[in-house]
């Protein structure tokens, strides 16, 4: 079936775009939720009246996401589960549990929709996912999973020093190549 986007959708085209998808796809998703207009010369004028507003509207919504974006920069979240001795939750922390926390810390966010936690997590430690506050805009947050609030900031202390350390070491890795190369060139001088 084809379908004419009102908004671009990932993998499958900007907006405007005159795509293929599957007819179950296009009915229980893209109609419902206002993303497409069936392909057919109606439809493409209606599009084409609207083109321009639907465009503002897009960029409007754009330019607020992006605001959010630069709020949501650096953001950790500290969940707190209970867990086994190796690490190993009682239960999990899913998309709907980080869409919670960030509720709890005032971003007004779609969790089922804008968090993109590829599985559920079932161990305790510090994660990465994306949110995804516009088609085109996304932000990564990192989250802890722990045992207490205790727990968590140790975490967090122990993995921005890994951090640090590790940058610290490619550093000077970096000055140990450019020694190397100084030598090599005073070598072939001589």
């Amino acid at each position: 079936m084809e379908v004419i986007l009102l908004e671009r959708i990932e993998r499958l085209g900007a907006m405007g775009d005159v795509v293929t998808v599957k007819p179950g796809f296009a009915r229980n998703f893209l109609f419902p939720q206002k993303k497409a207009l069936r392909a057919n010369k109606d439809n493409k004028a209606v599009f084409e009246s609207k083109r321009a507003e639907l465009e503002a509207t897009n960029i409007k919504r754009r330019g607020e996401a992006e605001v959010v974006a630069k709020k949501m920069e650096g953001l950790k979240l500290i969940i707190v589960r209970q867990a086994g001795e190796g690490g190993q939750l009682y239960g999990s922390v899913s998309a709907r549990d980080i869409g919670d926390a960030l509720k709890e810390q005032g971003y007004a966010i779609d969790r089922s929709a804008q968090v993109l936690l590829n599985a559920p997590v079932k161990t305790l430690g510090t994660f990465k996912t994306a949110v995804r506050l516009h088609p085109e805009v996304k932000v990564d947050v990192d989250f802890t999973i722990a045992r207490s609030i205790e727990e968590a900031n140790q975490k967090v202390a122990q993995a921005a020093d890994l951090l640090e350390r590790t940058e610290d070491a490619a550093k000077l890795m970096g000055e140990c190549e450019e020694a190397a190369a100084d030598e090599g060139e005073e070598e072939t001088a001589a």
